[in-house]
C-alpha cells in the first residue's frame, strides 16, 4: 500500500540527497513544474544518477514525473531516465486516457531497449489537471495494464479554466475541485485502481494536514502526494486504519468465515452485509501491504 509520494525537484542535489531519509512510501523525481525549462537537462542527468544508485541499494520505489507527454521534452525525459528504471512514471496534465497508452507504447520500447522486464514501469495519471480530461476519466477503465493508480491536481486546473483561487476562506475546495477531486475517485474504482489525493500545499500547516487526509481515507483514497517530507509521517499514520477498525474489521471477516452462505449478519446490533465484508478485508489489506521499514 503507497500512503505518502513526496515530490522532489529533480535539479536540487541538497533536495535528493534530504530525500534519502525522508519516510516516503515512494518518491517522485519532478523534471516539471518543479524545475525551470533551462535546468532540465542537468535535472534529468541527477535524476538518472539518483535512481541508478537506489536501484544499487535495494531501494527502488522511485518514480519520475516527466513533462506532458504531448510536450517536446517528454520524450527526453523518457531517453534519460528509462536506462535506470524508474518504478514508474507520473503522467501530468493528460487530456484523456489516450496519452497513457501512448506513454505505455513508449515504455514498451523503452524497456526492450534497456533489457528491463516489459511491463515493470507503472503509469500514474495526474488525471484532472487538463480541462478536457473531466469529460472522459471512464477511458482510463481497460486503458493499459501498466495503470497504477490516479491522482489529480487543482493548481494547473484552476489556472486552465482562469480562476484566481481554487479554495475559498476557510480553506476548502471550491465546487469546481471538489467536482474534480469526486472524479478522479469515481473513476479509479471504475478502473479498479487506487486513487491518492493531491498535495496540500500548506505544510506548515500540520492540523490541517492532518484533517485533509484523514478525510481523504475517510472518502476512499487510498493515500496522497506530498510537497514536504515534514508531511509524510502524518500522511502515513492518517492512512492507516486505527486499533479498533482493525478489531471491528477482525470480527466481521471471522463472523463471514463461520458463515459462508450468509448474505447478512448482526454485529453490536448492526447488521452488516457483502459491503461490510468487502471494505473489512481492505482494512485488512491496508495494514498487510504497509510498506516495512
Amino acid at each position: 500500500m503507497m500512503r505518502s509520494f513526496l515530490f522532489v525537484p529533480a535539479d536540487s542535489e541538497r533536495k535528493l540527497a534530504k530525500a534519502e531519509d525522508a519516510n516516503a512510501d515512494a518518491l517522485i523525481l519532478d523534471l516539471e513544474d518543479a524545475v525551470q525549462a533551462a535546468e532540465r537537462p542537468r535535472a534529468r542527468a541527477l535524476a538518472r544518477e539518483f535512481l541508478t544508485s537506489r536501484r544499487n541499494q535495494g531501494r527502488e520505489n522511485t518514480w519520475v514525473r516527466i513533462n506532458p507527454y504531448d510536450s517536446e521534452e517528454a520524450a527526453d525525459d523518457l531517453e534519460a531516465v528509462m536506462p535506470a528504471a524508474p518504478a514508474g512514471i507520473v503522467l501530468p496534465k493528460p487530456p484523456g486516457a489516450d496519452a497513457a497508452v501512448r506513454l505505455a507504447q513508449a515504455l514498451d520500447r523503452l524497456e526492450d531497449e534497456h533489457t528491463i522486464l516489459r511491463g515493470q514501469t507503472r503509469i500514474l495519471p495526474l488525471c484532472t489537471e487538463h480541462p478536457r480530461a473531466l469529460f472522459s476519466l471512464d477511458s482510463y477503465i481497460g486503458s493499459t495494464p501498466r495503470l497504477a493508480g490516479l491522482s489529480w491536481g487543482a493548481e494547473d486546473l484552476a489556472a486552465a479554466v482562469g480562476a484566481s483561487t481554487n479554495r475559498d476562506e476557510n480553506g476548502d475546495w471550491l465546487p469546481t475541485y471538489t467536482l474534480a477531486r469526486s472524479l478522479c475517485l469515481i473513476a479509479a474504482a471504475a478502473a479498479s485502481v487506487p486513487a491518492f489525493d493531491t498535495v496540500y500545499t500548506d505544510f506548515r500547516d500540520e492540523s490541517g494536514l492532518a484533517r485533509y487526509a484523514r478525510a481523504a481515507r475517510r472518502d476512499g483514497f487510498r493515500g496522497m502526494l506530498a510537497i514536504h517530507p515534514a508531511q509524510l509521517a502524518i500522511i502515513n499514520e492518517a492512512f492507516l486504519p486505527d486499533r479498533q477498525e482493525i478489531e471491528r474489521a477482525r470480527r466481521i471477516v471471522a463472523l463471514f468465515e463461520a458463515q459462508p452462505d450468509a448474505g447478512a449478519l448482526a454485529l453490536d446490533g448492526q447488521m452488516i452485509d457483502r459491503p461490510h465484508l468487502l471494505q473489512a478485508e481492505r482494512v485488512l489489506a491496508a495494514i498487510d501491504d504497509t510498506p516495512k521499514d
